[in-house]
Parts: structure tokens; C-alpha cells; sequence
């Protein structure tokens, strides 16, 4: 008998059960997931790769959640190091428990793992940064950070007297190939004798090891150092050897002041504070961003004393016509590493076909592995 009572109170609960887990899915596939939300209601997590103290690609980050409490008033919360893995949907059901209305997922490692929450949790808007992946209240988002990488590129290769440049390069992913493709074609319009070698780390923050492929880069003999890391690492290799350096994310000009010369830098304040505006105004919507110099997204960091004698005035000029559009960074004529025309004469080249670069321009040394 106590068997039996013991196999109708499970079949009881299993229904139940059921039930309540159809009726939970039920009420968020029916939420206004347009709703207008309330300041004191609205919750923002920020899920970021690295600590916040990188001094790089988190702290702008960081920056820019700070911003969105100062402009709004809302509540923001975060989790940092978190790795690109299946980790990411627990963080991001942590936070949907602790009330977060909008999330912020800040590597492109994420990817995957919001797109699978997002289904989940049709009532929740999610914004991931680098990717290219959307859903109804799932956008990606990104800026064009070649435009910066470009100016940065004149500067260095004004700036290298071995005409050989060194560029620590994280993952051999679109994201980190245009920008290195950017930033040598900036190096050839004012040195077209320089050559920009790539080492790759492997790895978005690892401080030790960043210093340690900006060392090898500088013991093939060169005398400048650009990166696409998240620490200030190489910039401090650069440093102590007594040579130049190109930073990245944001000013990295306290970090290695006898080296720093200037850096692509990110503005993701505005563009988090208008996401978050919109979802508590019910007008938000999915989309693909990807903005430009002229919304500040991207920007170049002032050129610190460093820089070399008419960087300036030359980076003014082709900021001016990248603005304006007069001038864009991937332009045709453009050869690949094997001299072949990639970008003909008077084209250029889609966006679709930036964000799937998988090939390096003429100049870059080193090799992409599929």
C-alpha cells in the first residue's frame, strides 16, 4: 500500500510539475516583451571576460556600465573573468534570478551561450558584443574599430626607424584579422617599406604572456609595438626596452609613458545608456550595430609628445576624409600577403566581407591557422 501511495504521489507531483513548468513558459511567451520599464524596476548585468582592473578591453567596459548609472540612475551589477564557456549560461540565469531586465555579454567567445538563454527567456533583451548572431530580443553590437586601428597604423609607421613593427594578436578570428589588416594598411600609406609581424597569444587577457610576445617581437628587431590584447602588458615591454608602442581599448599613456604613443580606443558609454533608455522607454528593438568615428563609438587617443613630427597634422587629414566618407580603409587596390589583387582598383570592399576577413593584406608577416 505504502508503495502504491508513494507511486501516485510522485505521478501527482510529476504532473504537477509539468503543470507549473507549462504554465512559467506559458506567462513569459505571453509578457509584453515591449513593455516600458520602470527606472526603479530596471536591473543591468554586464558580463565581462577579464577583470576590471585590466587597464584595457574590461575596464572601458567597466567605464561604460559606470556611465549608464550616472546618466540613468538605474541598478547595474557584473560579473568579471568569466570564461568563454558553458559557464556564461549560469552567470546569465544568476542574474535573470537577481532581476536583471537587460544583459550585456562582452566577449565574442558569449556568443553561442546568449543566443540559448535568450530563447529561454524571450522577456529579457540581450545585447552581445563582437558577434553576429540575433534573435527578437537578442542584438550584437560592435564599432568600427578599423577606422581607429588605420590612423594608429600612420603613426606607427611614421614612428619605426627598422621599419619592422610588432603586433600581439590575441585569437586568428575576423575581429582581430581586420584590425591588424587595418592598422598595416595605415603603416604603408606614409612607409610602404614596413612590415607588421603578427604573434599570436591565444588568450584575451594573460598580462605575462602579452609582455612576453611583445619581448619576442622586439628581439626580431622591432622598434614599435601595437596589440590586440586586453592588458597593457606589451606597451610595458616596449617600455623597458626603450622603443614605441600602440596601445589599444583606452589611453594606456600612464602605463608606459616613455613609450605610448596613442591608441584605437572605445566609447561604449553612449551607445549602453541609449540600449538601456530604449528597453525602459518599450521602444527597443533587435540589431545588428556596428558604428562609426562619427557616432564616437571608436575613437584615437590624443597622440601623446612621443609621436612622431607630423603625425599629427596627417592623422587630422584622414580622419577628416574617413568622416566625410571620401576615404575608406578598405579600398581597392589591395594585395594579399602573395601580392594578389584581393580589392580591385575602385571597389570596396562589403561588410559583409569585413566581418569575415580570413586573410591578411600585403605587409603583414605571419600566419593564420584555420
Amino acid at each position: 500500500m505504502k508503495k502504491v501511495i508513494s507511486k501516485l504521489l510522485v505521478g501527482v507531483l510529476a504532473v504537477s510539475m509539468m503543470v507549473s513548468g507549462c504554465s512559467t513558459a506559458k506567462k513569459l511567451a505571453n509578457v509584453d516583451s515591449n513593455a516600458p520599464v520602470a527606472k526603479e524596476e530596471m536591473k543591468v548585468g554586464f558580463i565581462y571576460v577579464g577583470p576590471i582592473g585590466d587597464g584595457g578591453w574590461t575596464y572601458a567596459h567597466n567605464e561604460a556600465r559606470l556611465y549608464v548609472e550616472e546618466q540613468l540612475g538605474v541598478q547595474t551589477f557584473y560579473k568579471e573573468s568569466v570564461p568563454e564557456g558553458p559557464e556564461v549560461e549560469k552567470v546569465l540565469k544568476d542574474m535573470i534570478d537577481q532581476g536583471a531586465n537587460v544583459i550585456f555579454a562582452t566577449s565574442f567567445g558569449y556568443m553561442d551561450y546568449v543566443e540559448k538563454v535568450a530563447k529561454q527567456y524571450p522577456h529579457i533583451k540581450f545585447l552581445h558584443c563582437s558577434g553576429y548572431k540575433t534573435a527578437d530580443n537578442m542584438s550584437n553590437y560592435f564599432g568600427r574599430m578599423y577606422q581607429a586601428r588605420y590612423l594608429s597604423g600612420i603613426v606607427a609607421g611614421m614612428k619605426t626607424q627598422s621599419d619592422t613593427i610588432g603586433y600581439v594578436a590575441a585569437f586568428e578570428i575576423p575581429e582581430v584579422i581586420r584590425g591588424i589588416n587595418a592598422f598595416t594598411l595605415g603603416v604603408r600609406s606614409v612607409n610602404p617599406d614596413a612590415k607588421v609581424v603578427v604573434r599570436w597569444t591565444h588568450t584575451w587577457y594573460d598580462p605575462a604572456k602579452e609582455k612576453e610576445a611583445a619581448k619576442a617581437l622586439l628581439d626580431e628587431g622591432a622598434d614599435v609595438i601595437a596589440q590586440h590584447q586586453d592588458t597593457a602588458g606589451p606597451q610595458q615591454a616596449a617600455e623597458e626596452r626603450g622603443v614605441w608602442s600602440v596601445g589599444y581599448n583606452t589611453d594606456m599613456q600612464a602605463t608606459a609613458p616613455q613609450a605610448y604613443m596613442t591608441a584605437p580606443i572605445w566609447n561604449w558609454g553612449p551607445y549602453y545608456a541609449q540600449q538601456v533608455q530604449a528597453v525602459m522607454e518599450g521602444t527597443w528593438k533587435s540589431e545588428s550595430y556596428w558604428g562609426s568615428m562619427n557616432e564616437e563609438i571608436v575613437r584615437l587617443a590624443p597622440l601623446t609628445a612621443i609621436a612622431p613630427e607630423g603625425s599629427k597634422e596627417k592623422v587630422a587629414e584622414m580622419e577628416g576624409k574617413i568622416k566625410d566618407n571620401s576615404f575608406t580603409v578598405f579600398q581597392g587596390p589591395i594585395k594579399d600577403q602573395n601580392g594578389e589583387v584581393k580589392v580591385e582598383e575602385g571597389q570596396q570592399m562589403t561588410d559583409g566581407e569585413m566581418l569575415s576577413f580570413d586573410w591578411f593584406v600585403e605587409g603583414v608577416v605571419g600566419k593564420i591557422e584555420k
